[in-house]
């Protein structure tokens, strides 16, 4: 046995040690922690044969804690290594997720003001009005109200939602107030929507304009 000290790659060349190419991360393989648990298996059996050591021979008891303590931080680089490959897997997927789901988002806002625009072209028309309207002209407001609807229904299948409005509880992440009047909801919920806000997943793409309630007068 060299009196000189042996490198960690070194010492899983020996004799008896499998070959094995080393991990492209340089960590080590299976085949090379099982040839560095082969040497020192056969170093307890010759130590355990072996007389006394003279004093300029070196200990075979040393030389077997020497190689235990290698394996050890072989199989703790390893483990690491291992842990370090789940954490980026699973950091990648939940990447993929989130770009899947606020990848449109951009998009998303600029077709809310098309939304808007169907919105206020059906509030400034009453029932009494319509009424009023001859057959072709109530054709028109129903096909807006159809494509107004059509247009919710495609935006929800994108994870596009509307966020609550009149009656629910003013929400300073989903709305925004802009007056405080007095109504017949309770104090503290939303009394009127004059925009309606909208949510990407769990993100906000646009706080409702809302007045809040202060309570019946």
């Amino acid at each position: 046995m060299a009196d000189e000290k042996k490198t960690k790659r070194d010492t899983l060349k020996m004799p008896g040690a499998n070959k094995s190419v080393p991990d492209i991360d340089g960590m080590p393989s299976d085949a090379e922690l099982d040839a560095l648990q082969d040497i020192i298996d056969n170093e307890k059996e010759a130590a355990s044969m072996r007389e006394e050591p003279e004093d300029d021979t070196p200990d075979p008891q040393a030389r077997i804690v020497e190689l235990e303590t290698e394996l050890a931080n072989l199989k703790d680089q390893a483990l690491r290594a291992m842990a370090e490959a789940d954490n980026v897997k699973k950091r990648a997927a939940r990447e993929v997720a989130a770009a899947k789901t606020y990848g449109i988002e951009r998009f998303a806002v600029d077709v809310l003001s098309i939304s808007d625009n169907l919105s206020r072209a059906l509030m400034t028309i009453d029932g009494k009005a319509q009424d009023e309207m001859g057959e072709n002209a109530k054709n028109l407001i129903a096909g807006i109200e159809l494509t107004e609807k059509e247009l919710m229904a495609v935006l929800a299948r994108h994870g596009i939602t509307a966020v609550p409005g009149k009656g629910s509880k003013f929400d300073p992440n989903v709305h925004q107030a802009v007056a405080q009047v007095p109504s017949d909801e309770e104090k503290g919920n939303v009394s009127e929507v004059m925009q309606t806000g909208f949510k990407l997943g769990d993100r906000t793409l646009r706080a409702a304009m809302v007045s809040v309630s202060t309570g019946k007068t």
